[in-house]
């Protein structure tokens, strides 16, 4: 444990801690109150700025108010989630061992150091107007935090994986009761997530934001590339250590990913943003994740040995990869395995808080080894019947309020068999990038045509884009292989054989096979029969489960289509407000806000939809 800050005369476990991530990406801040995570937002869902790095000031705010405290003054310790000098250092060495070659990205990054980073608990004190104890974790602790202490499990292995923190890009670790412990790391510039990211720019998406499209993307091609990526990029050992060849990497000191040479391997220049997408990156995202998969399979492999745990944790950036997650699961190396839901630098502020109150404070923990401690990662925002009432009148908005979650539910399942689009706004807001149920937009999974219909005319994405299936807990098995819960959309399995449609085996490449019907729920269906599964409990979230149970008696289907309620390049909605600016900007047919059913067909002096917005958000 490294954990550093004003002194070490640390008092026995208090009741009031915040974490906060800050300045690199996804700033977030989290509150924990005598060891339960309280609160947690992003900052990016209050300023509408996607990936939005400044200091979290709202989620902050947020977190303390939810908290039912006045001001940051009634907190007893403030914790960030890397320490700044540590990273400068690596920042300092990498560009001295490249002289010259580094000084255009030294120049670039150098005002934000020398005017926030360096100065971060001066910039704490000021921003929250805080005048007690400041710490720093280190930024893999933070993620490792994340992942073990909200996990359901007494002892677990726990995986890292990430771009790069101070200097770590990987670890393994093992955490029992209330502690962890780092037993191995690997150092920048060596990183499967830097690795993945080169890739994602190579082929034309933005970096730590586009990389889930490349995962998307890869059931389309072929893995033509993977002997070629092992022999000239990537020294891949048994141990899940790894060595990246730097001749065909810029990163270190340019501002770009890949360079000329990596341009050479792959038979061209990089994909333009929003270019014409050929068979090519398809084929280079089908390699780079079987390279991906195999990494993540040898540093489990490995763990599982080091540790003799039975049970996974994982966190990092990296653990958003649910294909990669589904294949280790599927391995069996493990018998459980707990994914941190916020597992990127989001989750790092939740990390570094639940690291003080266990590691330092020696706060208890106590788990069952089936339900984990995260609260369903409902932990933003709730907006109250009254607050929307008020917003509906106000904007003479023509809605029905429906007395009861029944009604609701009927009138909602009713609208889906019809094939409707539905914003679904509902309870507390999720932490981290998914969209669980609170902030959804929802479909008819049955239909041939929703998953078009919604990268295209809702969401206003590229049509390869997969949508993910929330699915009745005890009804899942029925639809996938999947044996286990997913209630955080980061486990990828199969759709069951028995609902499976055949096509023809020398039929349609590349975009051509989204025409292909491949079961009898198609829109939740990838090209390659896979599905990115969210398991639905009654316990976890009853009215959404409510829903489907509605659905699913009327339908016969206990499956719908769950994705993030906003338009591309857009944060996920946090307020009324948000949700209803997103349902007028688009094609969708109707939102539910809480217990009050707007429908489009029923608004009266609507203007045409308007495109502009996309002014307003830079694409991802």
């Amino acid at each position: 444990m490294n954990l550093s800050g004003q002194s070490h005369n640390l008092r026995p476990p208090v009741s009031k801690l915040l974490g906060i991530s800050a300045y690199y990406h996804d700033s977030a801040a989290c509150i924990v109150i005598d060891g339960t995570v309280f609160a947690a937002a992003q900052e990016e869902r209050f300023t509408r700025k996607k990936h939005d790095h400044n200091f979290p000031i709202h989620a902050a705010n947020y977190c303390i108010k939810e908290a039912g405290l006045g001001s940051a003054r009634e907190l007893d310790y403030v914790i960030f989630y890397d320490k700044p000098l540590v990273k400068f250092d690596r920042l300092l060495e990498t560009y001295v061992s490249y002289v010259p070659l580094g000084i255009g990205s030294f120049i670039k990054s150098m005002p934000l150091w020398l005017k926030k980073k360096l100065w971060m608990r001066e910039d704490i004190q000021d921003q929250l107007d805080f005048a007690g104890e400041i710490l720093f974790a280190e930024h893999h602790e933070s993620h490792a935090a994340s992942a073990f202490f909200p996990s359901p499990y007494e002892s677990a292995a726990i995986i890292t994986m990430d771009g790069v923190g101070e200097w770590a890009t990987s670890s393994i670790g093992v955490g029992k009761g209330n502690k962890i412990q780092l037993l191995k790391e690997l150092h920048f510039p060596h990183s499967i997530g830097l690795l993945y990211s080169a890739f994602t720019y190579f082929t034309g998406f933005k970096v730590n934001s586009g990389e889930y499209k490349l995962m998307g993307l890869a059931p389309y091609g072929e893995p033509k590339y993977v002997d070629l990526i092992r022999s000239e990029l990537i020294d891949i050992r048994d141990d899940g250590s790894f060595k990246l060849n730097m001749r065909y990497f810029d990163y270190c000191v340019g501002l770009k990913m890949t360079n000329s040479r990596f341009a050479g391997l792959f038979g061209g220049p990089p994909r333009p943003p929003e270019g014409k997408l050929t068979q090519r990156e398809m084929d280079i995202a089908a390699s780079i994740q079987v390279v991906t998969e195999q990494v993540m399979i040898n540093m489990a492999d490995h763990a599982r040995k080091l540790t003799g745990e039975r049970n996974l944790c994982l966190a990092g950036g990296v653990a958003l990869n649910c294909v990669g997650n589904g294949r280790l699961l599927k391995n069996g190396i493990f018998e459980n395995i707990w994914i941190q839901p916020a597992a990127g630098d989001a989750g790092g502020a939740l990390g570094a808080a639940l690291l003080l109150h266990h590691q330092l404070l020696d706060g208890t923990r106590s788990v069952d080894n089936q339900h984990d401690l995260q609260a369903a990662s409902k932990l933003g925002p709730k907006f109250e019947e009254s607050e929307i009432e008020r917003f509906i009148r106000e904007k003479g908005i023509q809605a029905t309020r429906y007395p009861t979650w029944e009604a609701l539910t009927g009138k909602v399942s009713d609208l889906l068999a019809e094939e409707k689009v539905i914003g679904w706004f509902q309870g507390r807001m999720e932490f981290g990038p998914r969209a669980l149920g609170a902030r959804s937009i929802i479909g008819d999974a049955r239909s041939s045509e929703m998953q078009s219909r919604m990268n295209l005319k809702i969401k206003f994405r590229e049509s390869f884009r997969p949508f993910a299936p929330s699915v009745l807990r005890e009804k899942c098995s029925d639809y996938f292989e999947l044996n286990c819960d997913s209630p955080y959309m980061l486990l990828v399995a199969d759709v069951q054989q028995a609902r499976r449609k055949p096509v023809p085996k020398n039929g349609a490449f590349g975009i051509e096979k989204l025409k292909q019907l491949r079961s009898d729920v198609p829109a939740i269906t990838h090209v390659d029969y896979s599905a990115r599964i969210q398991t639905v409990s009654e316990t976890e979230d009853p009215i959404y489960h409510q829903l489907l149970k509605t659905f699913y008696e009327k339908t016969g289907c206990p499956v719908i289509v769950n994705t993030s309620f906003n338009v591309r390049g857009e944060p996920i909605v946090c307020s009324p407000e948000d949700a209803y600016r997103c349902f007028t900007r688009t094609n969708m047919d109707c939102l539910v806000l809480e217990k009050f059913v707007i429908e489009k067909k029923d608004q009266d002096n609507l203007p045409p939809i308007d495109l502009s917005w996309q002014k307003e958000f830079v694409l991802d």
